[in-house]
């Protein structure tokens, strides 16, 4: 007899396998990774092969899957703590008007835009307003991705996408957490009896306290665990770090867990370099070697791409068309106002139009929470996978246009 645990075994290695071989094949067309593991997790989903449905070997494929989804989490903690490390708190400072700019709009306009739209086809507030704040978030890894192999990253284009992109990051991530902490449907803060003041004041508690913590101490910490002669002592911290500023995050702020992540990623970059290095050496093997591929098969474990009927067709299309254009008119747009010319502003505005892991890790939030119902978290889906497939393309169109003069040199 086949046991669980046997079958757990099975559908990891393949799905892992199968995630992997596809990110390769996508790279080799010089397509994002991200874009060759989201399809292999729908292929092996309900979309198509439904793999988890298939009796003989797993008979019990619910909870393989319950399994599946819940590990992945972790990595998803992983992917946001990494974010974090990248974060230059100092640099960010000196980034200028254009990447501050851009990073505002372009959180704001699609924000604005999107949330009305949704909640005119017939959605409630609350899922208009998440799908907004899904929408309005980005990725640019695939964007500085395509730069890199045009030798144009550390153009001035380059420099402000990446300046905003942390500045998106950040408000995407408060965002999240002051959503989760105000709506019933997140972790039921208000449903529990407690006032909007109160819900308010306990995560500005608490973040006030995380990120000092973050700052000051998580740092020092790191430095001592990494000098003890400890195998990988160094990433064992930052696991650890992660895990229990993650829970804090939930269980004391009543904000997203991503948000205690973040802020230890914050935390560790202000390390001694050797420790940072470590840590990101190992992180990096952890998360793409084993959690980042069963987190992209997770997505396409609770997405059917098949609810996409002549019904809801129309409603996934208009998000698209929003999605695109909304981040093209804020990203750009706040570029624009912060001194470039219409084409660069124009070219960081499309290398914002991808949502990529970003988006997914938003969309995966909503429906484990309960949040998002099946039809609007496929759409999410949708739109993520085909602005992924869609910004490099538009990222290497927009920079085959001749340059204009800036507005100003403020950068």
């Amino acid at each position: 007899m086949v046991t669980e645990t046997v079958q757990l075994f099975l559908a990891m290695g393949v799905m892992i396998g199968f995630a992997r071989f596809l990110g390769y094949l996508s790279f080799r067309l010089r397509q994002p990774t991200v874009l060759g593991e989201l399809l292999a997790g729908l292929i092996v989903g309900p979309t198509l092969l439904n793999i988890l449905g298939f009796s003989p070997l797993f008979p019990d494929g619910s909870s393989i899957k319950h399994i599946i989804v819940e590990v992945s989490e972790i990595g998803v903690l992983l992917l946001i703590f990494m974010a974090g490390m990248e974060v230059d708190v100092q640099a960010l400072a000196k980034v200028g008007r254009p990447a501050l700019f851009a990073g505002l709009l372009g959180f704001f306009v699609p924000l604005t835009t999107i949330t009305p739209v949704v909640m005119a086809f017939g959605y409630p507030f609350e899922k208009a307003l998440f799908v907004g704040i899904l929408l309005a978030s980005m990725s640019t890894s695939i964007s500085a991705q395509v730069m890199l192999e045009l030798g144009v990253l550390r153009r001035r284009e380059g420099l402000v996408l990446l300046g905003a992109a942390l500045v998106d990051d950040a408000i995407v991530i408060l965002s999240l957490s002051l959503f989760i902490a105000i709506n019933p449907n997140g972790i039921a803060n208000v449903a529990e009896g407690r006032s909007i003041v109160e819900v308010l004041l306990r995560m500005t508690l608490f973040l006030g306290v995380a990120i000092a913590f973050g700052w000051f101490v998580l740092p020092r910490l790191a430095n001592f665990v990494g000098s003890l002669p400890l195998a990988e002592g160094s990433l064992m911290f930052a696991i650890v770090a992660t895990l229990l500023l993650s829970f804090a995050a939930e269980f004391f702020g009543g904000i997203a867990g991503i948000t205690g992540a973040f802020i230890a990623g914050i935390g560790i970059s202000r390390a001694k370099r050797g420790v940072i290095e470590r840590v990101d050496r190992g992180i990096h093997a952890v998360n793409y070697g084993l959690l980042v591929p069963l987190f992209f098969i997770s997505i396409g474990l609770r997405a059917d791409l098949r609810v996409l009927t002549g019904d809801i067709m129309p409603f996934a299309l208009v998000m698209l068309l929003f999605a695109i254009v909304s981040k093209i008119v804020g990203a750009g747009g706040g570029s624009w106002l912060g001194g470039f010319s219409r084409i660069s502003a124009l070219r960081v505005g499309v290398g914002m139009v991808s949502r990529g892991e970003v988006g997914l890790i938003i969309a995966a939030v909503g429906i484990s929470l309960g949040i998002l119902q099946a039809e609007i978290f496929t759409v999410a889906v949708f739109v993520v996978l085909v602005t992924t497939i869609l910004t490099p393309p538009l990222v290497r169109w927009s920079f085959s246009l001749p340059d204009e003069p800036q507005q100003s040199q403020q950068a």
